[in-house]
């Protein structure tokens, strides 16, 4: 039987990599300006990766167990950045959503794009942090 503790750990992977590939396929398409694909292979990413981010952050809060001590508070910053992480890519996400959906996919396009730069630092941090606990504190998230 699979227990509920090992959710979280399954499913954080999803998030990290599909941020960051989305991420490196925006900047292809700020530099190689023939390739129209890229920018919609960049927003699918995000959207794909925003959801997971937020199944990753329920199964965190509701299937993770008490930490106490120096776990305890890497464990309260990697909870925060996960929080911090998940804001920007929805608000990130909903943004290129309705400007793409409206045919206007160019509209705040650097703004949106400083915001999945940060995003995808801010999911970095976080699963530096949750890794951080893993393997220094022999922690299952």
């Amino acid at each position: 039987m699979v227990e509920t503790s090992h959710f979280h750990p399954m499913l954080v992977h999803f998030p990290i990599a599909l941020v960051t590939v989305g991420y490196i396929a925006e900047l292809g398409s700020i530099f190689i300006k023939k390739e129209l694909y890229l920018s919609k292979i960049s927003l699918y990413l995000l959207i794909f990766g925003t959801l997971s981010a937020v199944v990753a952050y329920l199964t965190g809060q509701l299937f993770t167990a008490d930490m106490s001590g120096a776990a305890e508070a890497i464990r309260q910053r990697h909870e925060t950045f996960a929080g911090i992480t998940l804001g920007l890519l929805v608000v990130t996400a909903a943004i290129r959503f309705y400007f793409c959906y409206k045919g206007d996919c160019n509209r705040l396009k650097w703004f949106t794009f400083t915001l999945y730069s940060v995003a995808t630092i801010a999911v970095s941090i976080t699963g530096f942090l949750g890794g951080t606990l893993v393997y220094n504190y022999m922690m299952p998230l």
